[in-house]
This record gives structure tokens, C-alpha cells and sequence, in this order.
């Protein structure tokens, strides 16, 4: 398992920590969602059933740092299958992503740094995806969380030289990184 790129993981201006009560209460809350529910709030975090359904058999949780632990422990298990099918969801890197479900609000606040982009650095994104597509096949994925447009191009950029296995398994920690964004987010929801 690769270390956590806090930088990465932390929302802006959000780091986790215990007040006491706040994150027993979010842990509780998630703890008490029935299946249904449960599956729904996961999948937003990581659309991937095998992960959904690990965190929810190790429910309960007993603090906030159990499920983040869970939740990062079940995402570096990511498997090539399952990078392909959980990336048909995620918009490209500098589009907006439809909808007024959860993850689409999360998506757009965390490309939010990709709208800040000049028109120069917009263009050569819609270029850059588009090279990238063509040799992988599918969209660049990547947590965008806090990261400026200039430094996601850069990022497109040195990927595009990887094989597509290496490029796959770079896909499943970017992945990982995403949903211990929004495992966190999700604990720091009221």
C-alpha cells in the first residue's frame, strides 16, 4: 500500500482531526444508514461494489480513523477491472460534471482549481485529454483536489509517456486518493 499524499487527501483548508464529539457523531451517523443507504453514500466516494461492500461488512466503525483506515486499506486492493469500470462515471479533467447527486457537487468543487485555469492552460487540458484518451482509451483520471490547472496539465502530460499497465495501476491510486477525499468529506458533513 502506498503512503497517503496528505496534500492530496486534505480538502481545502479541512484536515481531520477529533474534537471529541463531531467526528463520533459523523461516525455514528454513517454507522446507522441501512444497506441501502450505506451503499448509496460509499458508492459516491468510490463507485466500485467490492469497496462499498468491504467497508459495509466492517461496519461498525469505531472512530472516525477506523473507517479511514477501512476505507484506504479497501482502495489500494483497486484491481485493473475495476478501474475500468468505476472511470466511466468521472467527467474529464476541466468539464463540469452533470447532476445535483452528491458526487457531481464533489467532482465540480474538486476540479474547482481546473475552472481557475487560463484560456491557454483550458485548451491545452481539452488537448491533453484528448491525447490521452486516444492512447489509453479512457479518460485521465486524477484528484484534482486542490490542484491548480497548470499542475494537472503538467500531471497529463508526464503520464502520457506510461505504458498502460503502469498507467492503470496509476489510475487505481489516483482512485484511492479520491476516496479518502470523500470519505473525509463525508466525516466532516454535519
Amino acid at each position: 500500500m502506498l503512503p497517503v499524499d496528505s496534500a492530496a487527501v486534505a480538502t481545502t483548508g479541512e484536515r481531520m482531526h477529533d474534537d471529541g464529539t463531531a467526528l463520533d457523531h459523523a461516525v455514528e451517523r454513517l454507522n446507522a444508514l441501512d444497506p441501502q443507504e450505506f451503499h448509496a453514500v460509499f458508492a459516491a466516494c468510490l463507485d466500485i461494489d467490492r469497496w462499498v461492500r468491504a467497508l459495509e461488512a466492517e461496519r461498525p466503525f469505531a472512530s472516525a480513523d477506523a473507517l479511514v483506515s477501512a476505507a484506504d486499506r479497501h482502495a489500494a486492493a483497486i484491481t485493473p477491472e475495476e478501474v475500468g469500470t468505476a472511470i466511466a462515471r468521472h467527467p474529464r479533467i476541466g468539464e463540469k460534471a452533470a447532476g445535483s447527486d452528491t458526487e457531481s457537487a464533489w467532482s465540480r468543487a474538486e476540479q474547482a482549481g481546473v475552472s481557475l485555469a487560463d484560456a491557454r492552460t483550458a485548451a491545452s487540458l481539452s488537448r491533453g485529454n484528448t491525447d490521452y484518451e486516444e492512447r489509453f482509451g479512457h479518460i485521465y483520471l486524477v484528484c484534482a483536489n486542490g490542484r491548480s490547472g497548470d499542475e494537472l496539465l503538467a500531471d497529463l502530460n508526464s503520464r502520457l509517456s506510461n505504458d498502460p499497465a503502469a498507467e492503470t495501476r496509476v489510475v487505481a491510486e489516483e482512485f484511492r486518493k479520491i476516496a479518502l477525499v470523500r470519505v473525509r468529506k463525508l466525516l466532516l458533513e454535519p
